[in-house]
């Protein structure tokens, strides 16, 4: 007899700390300083995770912060990392760097490495594209290994020149070695809607960011707006996509701050819910 299609994943329901750290610092305060303080909230706002930075430098560190997420009662998920990926002669040797300190991570708990290759001021040459790609699947082949997921993140200089960058490190990859991390807004902000990405690009997907804005500019919550994040729930149900939410909320100039870091975030954990879960 045939067997029953496995139950699909659980959601999870995280945050990105970058936002926490604009509000402390409006404060005049370092989140790092006050990071039990801020994940005391994130529990108590009703979060999963919480998603902070790869210390690549010292990878102890990695396990030392799942430890602190689970004396929180928070899950350790994912990691955010960046990295120079693109240097032809160097970029295996920081994907190497990026991998042991991954592989300690995955020790400690954690299931996806986000990683966003550093921007240069410029457009990346054929010549570094092509070295970059290559770095990607080292890591990412180290990652899967450990047992983990790579998953690419992008900001708009990955998006200039008609995305040119952004197709360039998934169409030299293989879609399970280099994974997606679909940052909804920031790409919609580079000029690509979801329905232009999610067809091609939704299998590789391993996690999102969701942020959201009016007009233009960032919204000081997770909520209705100019992206139709409906829409991409209706697309990652009907795909089996893995249901991995990291809320990213954050600030820019023209933003309107009415409510608290806390208030704001507990609001968007009830839309990305109702969205996302519902």
């Amino acid at each position: 007899p045939a067997q029953p299609a496995p139950a699909p994943a659980a959601p999870l329901f995280g945050t990105q700390l970058y936002g926490w750290g604009q509000y402390y610092s409006r404060a005049g305060r370092n989140l790092n300083d006050h990071l039990d303080e801020v994940l005391s909230a994130v529990r108590d706002t009703g979060f999963d995770y919480a998603e902070h930075g790869l210390d690549a430098a010292r990878p102890e560190l990695n396990a030392a912060f799942a430890d602190r997420l689970r004396a929180k009662g928070l899950r350790p998920v994912s990691l955010y990392t960046g990295g120079r990926l693109h240097e032809p002669g160097r970029a295996m040797e920081t994907a190497a760097r990026l991998a042991t300190a991954a592989e300690a991570a995955r020790a400690a708990g954690f299931e996806v490495l986000v990683c966003n290759p550093d921007p240069i001021g410029r457009a990346k040459t054929d010549e570094e594209l092509h070295a970059q790609a290559a770095a990607l699947q080292a890591l990412g082949a180290r990652l899967n290994a450990a047992g983990m997921r790579l998953a690419i993140h992008h900001h708009t200089p990955e998006l200039a020149d008609g995305a040119r960058e952004f197709h360039f490190n998934f169409r030299h990859s293989p879609a399970d070695v280099v994974g997606f991390c679909y940052d909804v807004h920031w790409v919609f902000r580079g000029g690509l809607q979801p329905d232009a990405v999610l067809p091609e690009y939704g299998p590789r997907v391993a996690s999102w960011h969701l942020r959201q804005s009016r007009g233009g500019t960032w919204w000081e919550t997770l909520a209705a707006g100019d992206v139709d994040y409906p829409a991409v729930a209706r697309f990652a149900r009907a795909h089996g996509l893995p249901p991995c939410w990291t809320v990213e909320l954050a600030l820019e100039e023209g933003t309107q701050v009415t409510r608290s870091v806390v208030e704001n975030h507990r609001l968007s954990l009830q839309y990305a819910r109702e969205v996302f879960a519902g």
